[in-house]
């Protein structure tokens, strides 16, 4: 089989939460150019809207279905609707996520739940249905988690106060690893990227302050930028990445390696 027919993505299905807008949206771009079908799901109806005239207008096969996956209820109504929408999932992108930043003598207890749900609880509940109800009686799929650098390390001063975003990236890590082993047997295959830092509007406000000192730390001297998840991602969610799991990929301009 050709690189080309490794990577085309033609009749697939590919569910990318957090989908409307930022990393979430540009992976969509990525598997929808090369020919997957993309359901995108987030809270805000009109964002997704929004998304979905963009992705269309380029061409894709584009659809979404609102959910906020930091409720448990959400997520169960979600997978219904997604699964009458779709038939079988191929693909699964878990993105959605939430920050919040405060020192951790200050750090609320709710903002620390919202963050558990959010980022990691969520994940765990859609993965798991998505899981049991498509891929594996099918003996296949691919499910990609976005986490971040931040869940390989620690903060840099200059970097903000950001236990409990931290704290559950770093989670989702070992959640990738563990379920990749358990899942292979299914041959499903289970990675993560770890993007570093990319403008988006959760990141907008620290990069406006530091977002000089920040490109400086990468080895490449810039920020991710509104191509730089397509082909990572693309890469593992194909046959081009079928002997690829239960790893996290670095997307970061060479912060981690400096």
């Amino acid at each position: 089989m050709s690189l080309r027919q490794l990577l085309d993505l033609t009749g697939r299905t590919a569910i990318v939460t957090g989908g409307s807008r930022g990393l979430g949206l540009q992976i969509a771009e990525g598997l929808g150019e090369m020919g997957a079908e993309v359901l995108l799901t987030a809270r805000k109806a009109d964002e997704l809207e929004q998304a979905v005239a963009h992705l269309t207008a380029m061409g894709i096969k584009a659809l979404a279905i609102p959910g906020d996956m930091g409720k448990p209820e959400s997520v169960a109504a979600f997978v219904d609707a997604a699964l009458a929408r779709l038939g079988d999932v191929d693909i699964l992108v878990n993105n959605a996520g939430a920050n919040w930043a405060a020192p951790m003598e200050d750090y609320p207890f709710d903002a620390w739940l919202k963050l558990l749900n959010v980022n990691l609880t969520g994940v765990f509940l859609l993965t798991q249905a998505i899981g049991k109800r498509s891929m594996i009686p099918r003996r296949r799929g691919k499910v990609l988690n976005v986490a971040s650098i931040a869940g390989l390390r620690g903060n840099r001063p200059d970097e903000g106060e950001m236990i409990g975003y931290n704290t559950t990236k770093g989670a989702l890590v070992n959640f990738t690893r563990t379920l990749a082993a358990e899942w292979g047997e299914h041959d499903i295959n289970v990675n993560a990227l770890a993007p570093g830092f990319f403008e988006t509007k959760m990141t907008r406000g620290l990069l406006a302050q530091k977002g000089s000192a920040l490109t400086a730390h990468a080895p490449l001297g810039r920020l991710g930028d509104a191509e730089d998840l397509k082909g990572p991602a693309v890469l593992l969610c194909s046959d081009a990445g079928k002997h690829v799991t239960g790893q996290v990929l670095a997307v970061d301009g060479g912060v981690m390696a400096a």
